[in-house]
């Protein structure tokens, strides 16, 4: 196996590494697979979304225009990681200027899933806890402010390196590159902000999952009189956490992939970064949209007919409410 280490190009603060590995059937098949469960993926996630659109109140609560979104998010988002990948994997040159506007839209929805699934607990937060002024707080317009919102504070750290590396260099955005973040990356200040912001946020997600979570058990467990409901509480508790754990390693992916980047054996990283998508990135972005429909008792049994592509009528389980 013919192996190459390349340097980054220009004077980036940030280590780029770039490994030649010769291709063979066992590099191909991996990749094949990987491509397949994404694929899979977006499809089930595309035949929730259908779900959720085939029923006008599915349009008009809150909480299912924000799992609208997060399944249309992580769809977008695995579309973007499969690309990406396979043009890293296949060492695939593209316009800087077309790289810039991919690894935007990717380090976009990738920030979202987290604040969506912040967003969504509040949501939750304030069902359980102020039950009353519910309808109040919580509308379709105060869920499209929110998306809105989302979108935003996601995409402003990246559209600053953006803007400041057109100000700095704007004929480079003419060059072909290997599209990977670190390339919109010029200045050690950039790098810094990325970490910060990247601190930042996580804090936050993590305190308004703890925060909103904890609170929600609180509530449920003092007002049930059955041990079903406490039960059916502890249950959502542990899940929510089961997905924060994965927001985390959704967190650290990048600073994975740096490590790895320092490595000696390109078929370590390799191969280390073939698990990384497939076990950081690509399962996250179908597990959480895909536990939350099936649990939801009203989303369900629609979901299973379309599965069923129509042949058997299935009664709703539960109201939405």
């Amino acid at each position: 196996m013919a192996m190459t280490n390349h340097s980054g190009e220009g004077s980036s603060p940030v280590h780029q590494q770039i490994f030649i590995v010769e291709k063979n059937e066992r590099q191909v098949s991996k990749h094949v697979v990987a491509v397949l469960l994404a694929l899979v993926f977006i499809f089930v996630n595309s035949l929730m979304f259908h779900t959720l659109l085939s029923k006008p109140v599915f349009r008009e609560l809150p909480r299912y225009i924000l799992f609208a979104h997060m399944l249309c998010n992580d769809s977008v988002q695995l579309m973007l990681s499969m690309s990406l990948y396979l043009m890293i994997v296949s060492l695939q040159q593209i316009p800087k200027a077309l790289c810039a506007l991919l690894v935007l839209l990717a380090s976009t929805t990738f920030y979202n899933a987290a604040l969506n699934l912040a967003v969504m607990s509040l949501e939750r937060y304030v069902a359980i806890c102020f039950p009353l002024r519910h309808s109040q707080m919580v509308s379709q317009k105060s869920a499209s402010v929110s998306i809105c919102l989302i979108w935003i504070f996601s995409s402003i750290n990246l559209v600053i390196d953006i803007v400041y590396s057109l100000i700095i260099n704007p004929v480079s955005f003419k060059d072909s590159i290997h599209c990977f973040r670190e390339r919109i990356i010029i200045s050690r200040w950039q790098v810094d902000m990325f970490e910060g912001f990247n601190i930042f946020f996580f804090v936050t997600v993590t305190g308004i999952l703890i925060f909103t979570y904890v609170n929600v058990v609180v509530v449920a467990r003092s007002a049930s009189t059955e041990k079903d409901s406490a039960k059916k509480a502890h249950k959502t508790i542990l899940l929510h956490f089961g997905q924060l754990v994965l927001c985390v390693n959704s967190f650290i992916f990048g600073t994975i992939e740096r490590a790895l980047a320092m490595t000696s054996s390109s078929l370590l990283f390799m191969d280390l970064r073939y698990l990384n998508f497939l076990f950081v990135l690509l399962l996250p972005r179908c597990l959480s949209p895909l536990i939350y429909g099936l649990r939801d008792d009203a989303v369900r049994p629609l979901f299973v007919y379309y599965v069923r592509c129509g042949y058997q009528k299935v009664k709703p389980a539960g109201t939405i409410h």
